[in-house]
């Protein structure tokens, strides 16, 4: 196969384009029946499986194993919509196959033009393992093999260097892609041997009940192909290139003893935590959150106090980029939802953002600079 053209890549938070997208369905929200199990891919309209093994494609409904956000591998709400696609990176040994996803785009690519291409990753918390070298092929004839072997290219169009490990919310695979001319497909995966693909094991996360695969399992959403006229650029561009953030979220499973401690004891000791720049909760979060809301039905009189913190690393980042800003209110407003959804009456809720937490009596002389801001990152209550 003749070689594509490629420039390394950078990582973005947050793409907005305009501009005409060449892939449909990119967000993989249309689909064609009913989408019943694992392996149902090519039920998302346009999408379909290049080898022998079907990937997976998520969606809200009723069927638990394939359900957004908790499904069989983890919990990963939608980058945008309801849907999203799952597939197989990496296993040792190749033990469990590679999977990969293909579209065909909605227009040739033009020769000499520059190209944004990108879309939103997450490992799911049931791998074993995360790895590095994650992207995207540009092709003109569609992949097809029967097998259910990897496919392997020394080059790869768009390809990010990345360890992705962040099991919670959505990073991103970007990058300018120039042309040869006539390219109709696109294929997600990862396109290394592996014996150069760089791996790590994949700690799962206290409270996790997801169940386990023996490889890299990725969630893929928003994929999208757009062309760069003129002086524009790929959106994703950072300030700094070489910016990275803490993907480090600190667990921790608070122990309760139910003949020491009373209702109020056992609500003052509960507290969650959150990834760098986020305000999604994680599942053991939602254990917390369902905790409090059963010790608060049982006391119908109680009144909580819910005190918000951010690190300073995302206090100082907010102040330049948005979507960073003001987390502390941000996670108030996710565990207020939560507990209001859970029939909890706001009027009982007190909420108190406290900012940059600095107070945290957790924190160790042993800790690094990482591990004090990730038990920064936190929700605590107090009963009022």
């Amino acid at each position: 196969m003749k070689k594509s053209i490629w420039i390394g890549l950078i990582l973005c938070s947050t793409t907005s384009f305009a501009q005409y997208d060449l892939v449909d369905n990119g967000s993989f929200e249309e689909t064609d029946g009913k989408v019943k199990k694992l392996g149902s891919l090519n039920s998302a309209s346009g999408w379909y499986s290049p080898t022998a093994t079907k990937p997976d494609l998520y969606i809200a409904g009723k069927i638990p194993e394939i359900n957004v956000p908790q499904n069989v591998y983890g919990t990963e709400e939608a980058k945008s919509g309801s849907s999203y696609a799952g597939i197989v990176a990496f296993s040792y040994g190749d033990k469990v196959p590679r999977t990969y996803i293909m579209s065909r785009l909605s227009e040739p690519m033009k020769k000499g033009q520059k190209y944004c291409v990108q879309y939103s990753i997450s490992l799911a918390e049931g791998s074993k393992y995360a790895i590095s070298g994650m992207g995207a092929m540009l092709t003109k004839k569609e992949f097809g093999v029967d097998s259910k072997s990897s496919i392997v290219e020394e080059e790869t169009s768009v390809i990010s260097d990345k360890m992705f490990s962040a099991t919670f919310d959505w990073d991103k695979v970007c990058g300018i892609y120039i042309a040869e001319g006539g390219e109709r497909y696109v294929t997600i995966g990862n396109f290394r041997s592996n014996e150069d693909t760089k791996s790590e094991k994949n700690k799962t996360p206290k409270g996790v009940t997801a169940e386990q695969i023996i490889a890299a399992y990725y969630y893929i959403d928003d994929v999208s192909i757009v062309e760069l006229n003129g002086d524009m650029q790929c959106d994703c561009a950072t300030s700094d290139p070489s910016e990275t953030y803490s993907t480090l979220i600190y667990q921790k499973q608070v122990v309760v003893d139910d003949k020491k401690m009373t209702d109020k004891d056992k609500l003052n000791a509960q507290e969650l935590y959150f990834a760098f720049g986020s305000n999604e909760l994680t599942p053991l979060a939602r254990d917390v959150l369902n905790n409090i809301a059963d010790l608060m039905k049982a006391n119908p009189n109680v009144k909580l106090q819910i005190l918000s913190h951010s690190d300073k690393v995302e206090d100082e980042v907010g102040e330049k980029k948005p979507e960073y800003a003001d987390m502390t209110n941000k996670r108030l407003s996710s565990v207020m939802e939560f507990l209001t959804a859970m029939g909890i009456d706001e009027s009982r809720l007190l909420p108190v953002p406290k900012g940059n937490g600095i107070d945290n009596p957790e924190i160790r002389s042993y800790d690094d600079e990482e591990m004090i801001q990730a038990k920064n990152r936190r929700v605590t209550f107090k009963v009022q």
